[in-house]
């Protein structure tokens, strides 16, 4: 099979280690199923991967991909939900302290064909189209927890999003306008807020710029770069949900004294379960809403598509269409 695949890993150079080639097919075990994937989407993760961060070395090749929509050996039309809980796990997967995503332990989506097992196939809705039921699994399914199990908003109530144009930050503005929430973006690049305030957000502000008012809840990726302007962005009792920092972990200043004062609460959250990805699914086509696509390449093009994301140039997903 036509498969995109860690080979090395580098710090400075991530493309270095990528390889788009052939690779054996992948073989179902008890339990499993293998996919035949019509597209997948790429995230950060896959970047973080080559750079050597979450996958050890000792585990390459993998095949890279957490996202994919494709057809069961039974010929129906499905998504893929990649968090894999350990064996003998029951409750939410992830919960589970021995979880994994796709192409942590097993060979990931970012292929022709990939092995899952059968309770990871979650039914795609005819309305969708594969690039954008692609799209959901990962960045959308981290916003949909993000938002709307975490956040504790409802409609009426103001959001900030810090870094528009990440697919996560995407996927957060066209949920929430879609449920009636009011959506601010941050963002070093006018060009980005404005496709974010095109997509429903109602107000794009630069990066650190003091808000006209005091904001419910901080949907947080950006991690140190942001942390002080989104602890002085809540109003007292409000809720920043933290999902990434894609600019590290170590903030100047924790903050901490705004945060007990202020009564704030600062909530973890990764990915979804398979459940929300279904309500997920459910809610896109409810509301009518298209995942912003950035690009849709070919898979055997992937190291172009890679290629912009490691440049910072995308906005919404890239998909990969096999």
């Amino acid at each position: 099979m036509l498969a995109v695949a860690a080979v090395a890993q580098s710090q400075t150079d991530p493309l270095a280690g990528l390889e788009v080639g052939e690779r054996p097919d992948p073989q179902a075990r008890d339990g499993w199923v293998v996919v035949d994937v019509k597209a997948s989407a790429l995230n950060h993760h896959d970047v973080w991967s080559l750079r050597g961060v979450g996958l050890p070395a000792d585990r390459l090749p993998m095949v890279l991909g957490c996202d994919a929509a494709g057809i069961d050996p039974d010929g129906n039309e499905v998504m893929v939900h990649a968090v894999i809980p350990s064996e003998g796990w029951s409750g939410d997967e992830t919960l589970d302290p021995r979880r994994t995503l796709l192409s942590e332990l097993h060979d990931g989506t970012l292929a022709t064909k990939v092995a899952v097992p059968r309770a990871n196939v979650v039914p795609k809705p005819a309305e969708l189209s594969w690039e954008q039921a692609a799209c959901l699994p990962t960045a959308w399914l981290t916003a949909y927890r993000m938002l709307f199990t975490n956040a504790g908003v409802q409609p009426g109530s103001t959001v900030l999003v810090q870094g528009a144009g990440g697919g996560v930050a995407t996927a957060l503005v066209q949920l929430g306008a879609a449920a009636g929430i009011r959506v601010w973006v941050t963002t070093r690049d006018a060009a980005k807020g404005e496709q974010a305030v095109a997509l429903g957000a109602d107000r794009a502000f630069g990066s650190g710029e003091r808000l006209p008012e005091r904001v419910d809840a901080v949907l947080e990726t950006v991690g140190a770069a942001t942390w002080s302007h989104s602890v002085n962005s809540l109003r007292p009792g409000g809720t920043i949900v933290i999902s990434g920092a894609t600019s590290g972990d170590a903030p100047a200043k924790a903050e901490l004294t705004k945060i007990f004062f202020k009564q704030l609460r600062v909530v973890g959250s990764t990915m979804g379960s398979r459940a929300e990805l279904q309500l997920l699914a459910n809610f896109v086509v409810n509301q009518r809403i298209e995942p912003l696509v950035d690009s849709v390449i070919p898979l055997a093009d992937a190291r172009d598509g890679f290629a912009k994301m490691v440049d910072g140039q995308v906005t919404g997903k890239i998909v990969f269409t096999s």
